[in-house]
């Protein structure tokens, strides 16, 4: 079985994501996403994120067809032992971590990288709802 890995916040779902795990689905036979806890989002992305908890983006990821498998983490080390439980076959991150280091590629047999969708991002919702 090949097993495809992917992470991130997910915090508002939009195209960008779905061709993501589209994308990731395609590789391999089983999808494992992991999800960025609130406290995570927060250090990374400042202390109005995220908009929707961890439960609430944990259900919603498990809902779609593509994805087989949900698990949160809380900080790079989590990450790094989340990706070495599920040790997958394919790792796949963002265009955008291209030349720098990827958390927990060292268990992963590969890693590919998704070109985003420059018009698909939360922060471009969030931006677009507060300017209304």
């Amino acid at each position: 079985m090949r097993t495809i890995f992917t992470n991130g916040c997910f915090d508002i779902l939009h195209r960008g994501h779905l061709e993501l795990f589209a994308y990731a689905k395609s590789l391999g036979d089983r999808l494992v996403v992991g999800v960025d806890s609130d406290e995570k989002v927060k250090q990374d992305k400042g202390s109005d994120r995220p908009i929707n908890s961890l439960v609430d983006r944990m259900i919603m990821l498990a809902s779609l067809s593509d994805i087989d498998e949900v698990h949160s983490f809380d900080s790079p080390e989590g990450l790094v032992g989340l990706v070495r439980k599920v040790s997958p076959s394919v790792m796949i991150v963002g265009s955008d971590w291209k030349g720098k280091p990827i958390v927990g590629s060292a268990y992963a047999g590969e890693v590919k990288y998704f070109d985003r969708i420059e018009k698909y991002s939360t922060t471009k919702i969030i931006q677009s709802i507060v300017n209304w």
